[in-house]
């Protein structure tokens, strides 16, 4: 059953369109931005003073793992030290300067991020309500044909050939005659013009303006998302990372080396090499992935070992030192910490049983995960992929904060075409602080209930990430997004949608006269670690 196609649109899509949509993001932005950014300068982007600290440090001759931010934050510097050289422009200027544009970086990464992860969804908005009557497209001429062959011909009785003939045969007659049978009664054919009136009306197309303003409102529900609000709030790198995998992953055709920018998020923040796991998994089978892999590991490597040439000193600290230290990144029992090894350290368990059970857990969730992502993969589905795989960096990794799970704007996206009510709800799911509802419930200190109830509560957001690997999994049969991958070319060829940025799901290159997958905004459819329990969700983490 079709979900929607992309419909031509007349012309262009309105100037002033995507201007409101520019007013609307920057109105709904600016109560966060002025809240996070009118802090006391100690409390605010704490993060990014972590980062620009790093950089300050190598221009000082300094040891980078050694120096930590001014007090209160006392937070020291906890990435490669690849990230502490890219770091260094923001030490170079002033720390009011850092704090606008970084936040302003934020906020058009988000937006990127929500065109590459929504556009399919948003590109057929247009042709969404010509589908009618159970999803198939429809025109007033061919429904008035169905309703006649509908009331015209024999009932169908199981095994009668003939009924189904004399259908298609009548079906046949009336488009060929603008749907009007010869002898209709004026009863019937009244019936048949109110049938095709008010489907008319009913498929009427919506103004092409609606992709800019629709795309314009995602961006502000996503920006309220939590993890997505504690990316302003801390100043964090976590949703540029976010952007390059899934950029790397969907553009059809990039203008780098697909692979590169994997490569260079794993280098600067160790958690998406998981996403080097994923090249590795559908190159196994998909030959056509296994130049990305390539790319993506000597990027990765080639930026792993720059450091020992520049900064051996501060490169052997990282990787011999600070990064066995896991305690350097916060308390790891904290609220904020949704990582499966979070929820288990929460429950306070022998430290042996506790390691036992996150390895065990890891390697289930892991296979489970990895295997839902080639599938998915596999069925040209690459958004689930990439969704699938950015919840594995969050599930898979010793600590993960709340802000790490910025993934979950791709994973709304890759539910929004098929299941936009089980998007909706997952949206509201994480806008809500539900993790710290967990830290009051424990504070009440009412027997069973507090211990048990609060500290599933508390794991809201871990848990919700392990319920949606396995939503995500669960996809219906091999339609990609719930549509049969033959509906999704516009010449008829089989191409799965999402499918690999200009190849097939078996890595031929495809074409067709689909909308380009890298139209940028504006083109037509046609155009080419805080506070544990503190009660509040809302002091410093480190």
């Amino acid at each position: 059953m079709s979900t929607g196609e992309p419909v031509a649109l007349s012309g262009r899509r309105p100037w002033w369109g995507w201007a409101l949509t520019l007013l609307i993001i920057l109105v709904a932005a600016w109560p966060l931005v002025g809240y996070w950014l009118g802090n006391p300068d100690d409390q605010r982007l704490v993060d990014l003073d972590v980062y620009r600290t790093g950089g300050w440090a190598l221009l000082q001759g300094l040891p980078v793992y050694d120096v930590i931010t001014p007090a209160p934050q006392l937070l020291p510097f906890t990435y490669p030290p690849i990230a502490a050289m890219m770091a260094v422009p923001l030490a170079l200027i002033s720390w009011e300067t850092a704090q606008w544009t970084w936040t302003a970086a934020i906020i058009l990464t988000l937006t990127a991020t929500v065109w590459y992860a929504f556009r399919d969804y948003l590109t057929r908005l247009p042709g969404r309500s010509l589908h009618i009557l159970g999803g198939v497209r429809t025109t007033g001429r061919t429904l008035l044909g169905s309703a006649v062959a509908e009331r015209t011909s024999p009932p169908r009785r199981s095994g009668d050939t003939r009924a189904t003939v004399s259908s298609e045969g009548t079906s046949k007659d009336a488009e060929a005659t603008g749907g009007l049978p010869s002898g209709s009664g004026g009863k019937a054919r009244a019936l048949l013009f109110a049938r095709v009136f008010g489907a008319a009306r009913a498929a009427k197309p919506l103004p092409a303006v609606a992709v800019p303003i629709m795309f314009g409102v995602v961006t502000v529900a996503c920006l309220y998302l939590m993890p997505i609000r504690d990316q302003i709030r801390f100043g964090q790198v976590d949703l540029f990372l976010v952007a390059l995998c899934l950029l790397d992953c969907v553009v059809r055709r990039p203008w780098w080396p697909r692979g590169l920018l994997i490569g260079i998020a794993t280098a600067v923040k160790l958690t998406p090499g998981v996403f080097l796991i994923y090249l590795a998994v559908t190159a196994w089978r998909d030959p056509a992935q296994r130049k990305p892999l390539y790319t993506a590991t000597g990027t990765a490597a080639a930026l792993t070992l720059l450091p020992f040439a520049v900064i051996p000193a501060d490169a052997a600290d990282f990787w011999f030192s600070a990064l066995l230290d896991s305690e350097r990144l916060g308390a790891n029992t904290a609220t904020t910490n949704q990582s499966i090894r979070g929820m288990l350290l929460r429950l306070y368990w022998p430290d042996a049983l506790t390691t036992a059970l996150w390895l065990a857990a890891v390697a289930l969730i892991g296979w489970y995960g990895f295997r839902a992502a080639y599938r998915a993969h596999r069925d040209g589905d690459t958004l689930t992929a990439v969704a699938l795989t950015g919840l594995m960096a969050v599930l898979l990794s010793p600590v993960a904060w709340i802000h790490h799970l910025a993934w979950i704007v791709v994973v709304i996206a890759a539910l929004a075409v098929r299941r936009p009510l089980l998007a909706a709800g997952v949206w509201v799911y994480y806008v809500l602080p539900i993790p710290w509802w967990g830290a009051y419930i424990k504070l009440w200190e009412i027997p069973v209930l507090s211990p048990t109830l609060g500290k599933i509560v508390q794991n809201a957001f871990g848990l919700g990430a392990i319920a949606l690997v396995w939503v995500l999994a669960r996809r219906p049969g091999s339609a990609v997004a719930g549509k049969p991958a033959a509906e999704d070319s516009a010449s008829g060829d089989s191409v799965p949608r999402n499918s690999t940025p200009g190849r097939s799901a078996t890595g031929d290159s495809i074409s067709g006269t689909s909308a380009p997958e890298d139209s940028a905004p504006g083109t037509s459819a046609t155009a080419a670690s805080g506070s544990e329990d503190s009660g509040s969700g809302d002091l410093a983490k480190s």
